[in-house]
């Protein structure tokens, strides 16, 4: 698959601009930009997660191990 030119790019934001107007083009970008935001944080939120169960793991293997809810034996 080739790289997106100027060319297409230009078809592209004339289709955008006849299906939403210009009027709804900043409302749209600005929706895109949040949407992005909020995936981003998503995101990061879940790789931190992924990365504080690691390091609990690498302390304590045979808790974590045993028990892959995390709840910790009596």
């Amino acid at each position: 698959m080739s790289n997106i030119g100027v060319s297409e790019l230009l078809v592209l934001f004339f289709i955008v601009l006849l299906f939403f107007g210009a009027k709804r083009i900043p409302e749209v970008a600005k929706a895109l930009g949040k949407a992005s935001r909020e995936f981003k944080k998503a995101r990061d939120g879940v790789m931190d997660e992924f990365e504080r169960e690691e390091s609990e793991l690498k302390k304590d293997p045979e808790t974590k191990a045993d028990d892959p809810a995390g709840n910790e034996k009596k």
